[in-house]
């Protein structure tokens, strides 16, 4: 009778773990419908993208269930790395980061070899700390990070917890953890970041459009504008020599909850949809002036719940445009000057338009009309639009990174196919 007792006990544990298991899984895919798992687009484009999939939560909240999912689901290009499999215990983390170096040893072997386009860390990544280091290896390799977290209703119930975690964390164990864990990360900024190898083919065309106009005859003409003389001939590509280190469309600026609205933001149901869903940018326009070079961006009506109502205003309150009139991609600046220019420079721009300013055609270059405004502001309206593939995400890193200076033509950019 006590060997039948056992083995039912054994039987119904078994049962319940599968049963909470399976509902965990069934809650990430089925009651939130993330993305990256259920939206056949999104699944395609990051199968071509560079993506760091960070899961944050506390232990037992359904983290490695969520981890398996992705990687099952991109198993050709993903590699899954667990703290659970170095044996790092979740606890509020001590002086002594050496339980670390295996994990981070395989990690960086993982990005050095690239051995996989898609890197999903399965740890509570509570530390502040630790998700710097982490960031700035993204940076590094170039990956966009999305940071994903379990929607389980039990997820910060330590009373729950405490019986789920395999680990056996005492509920006062998991207490001292929920506080670095309960509050969203907001990023430096949300945007769309524009995926690899759309990223080296608008970097071409970027590349072809600043060389065409240095040598345009018309541009030289002007040189007095970007504080040349006009016997000297400007190469814009090293004037703009600063771009950012990933190509991306900036949504709201939170500089990490600092910035009135950010949280509010970040809270808003379409940012949460959105988030690591991949959309397609259309590119109408060039545009190039003394302090930046950037791509206009036009926004679709889905695309449009993302921007916020006050990002024109932001930036010249006096004025009135229509809603996603700064959406933009910065592509480089010249020294000194801040890639939030870009966004205001565009929007002279279209002050310009509105008012009916005088405008001067000078003709075709790089598959469009380009078109030279005042006070050294040229734009090339393109005769066809630029689709790039990008995923909605946040940018988590430190603030003004950008992309390695390269020395010498042929070195300015990797080696790319024309779409």
């Amino acid at each position: 009778v006590t060997a039948t007792l056992k083995r039912s006990k054994r039987l119904l544990a078994k049962t319940l773990n599968l049963t909470m298991s399976t509902q965990a899984a069934k809650d990430h895919t089925e009651g939130h419908k993330i993305p990256l798992l259920v939206d056949d687009h999104t699944v395609t484009t990051v199968r071509e993208s560079k993506i760091l999939v960070i899961l944050r939560g506390l232990p037992g909240s359904g983290k490695t269930s969520l981890a398996k999912e992705i990687e099952q689901k991109f198993k050709d290009n993903s590699r899954l790395i667990s703290a659970d499999n170095h044996n790092i215990k979740p606890t509020i983390r001590p002086s002594d980061e050496g339980e670390y170096s295996k994990m981070d040893e395989e990690l960086n072997t993982c990005c050095e070899r690239r051995e996989a386009n898609l890197v999903i860390l399965d740890d509570t990544h509570h530390d502040q700390e630790r998700l710097n280091g982490l960031f700035d290896l993204a940076n590094k390799y170039h990956f966009t990070v999305l940071i994903l977290e379990p929607k389980t209703p039990w997820r910060l119930d330590c009373g729950q917890l405490k019986d789920r975690n395999h680990w056996k964390l005492s509920l006062e164990e998991l207490k001292n953890l929920r506080p670095t864990l309960e509050k969203e990360l907001v990023p430096l900024y949300f945007g769309w970041f524009v995926m690899k190898r759309d990223e080296d083919t608008l970097r071409k065309t970027s590349h072809d459009f600043l060389e065409q106009l240095s040598n345009f005859k018309p541009f030289r003409k002007r040189l007095q504008e970007y504080g040349y003389e006009d016997k000297h001939k400007l190469d814009l590509l090293k004037y703009f020599g600063k771009t950012p280190n990933i190509l991306h469309c900036t949504t709201k600026y939170c500089d990490y909850g600092k910035v009135a609205g950010s949280e509010e933001y970040a809270k808003m149901e379409a940012v949460k949809k959105g988030y690591s869903k991949a959309y397609i940018l259309h590119i109408t326009a060039l545009f190039v002036t003394p302090r930046t070079a950037g791509a206009r961006v036009e926004l679709t009506e889905e695309q449009l719940t993302l921007w916020p109502q006050d990002a024109e205003k932001e930036v010249m309150p006096k004025d009135t445009f229509p809603k996603g009139s700064r959406a933009h991609i910065t592509l480089g600046t010249a020294a000194d000057v801040q890639d939030v220019q870009t966004g205001i420079d565009l929007l002279e721009f279209i002050k310009l338009q509105q008012s009916g300013g005088e405008k001067e055609d000078l003709g075709e270059i790089c598959g469009g009309k380009i078109y030279y405004y005042e006070n050294g502001m040229w734009m090339l309206n393109l005769s066809r639009k630029i689709e790039v593939k990008t995923i909605f995400s946040g940018y988590y890193g430190k603030a003004g990174v950008t992309a390695p200076q390269r020395g010498g033509k042929k070195a300015l950019l990797p080696t790319c196919e024309i779409m």
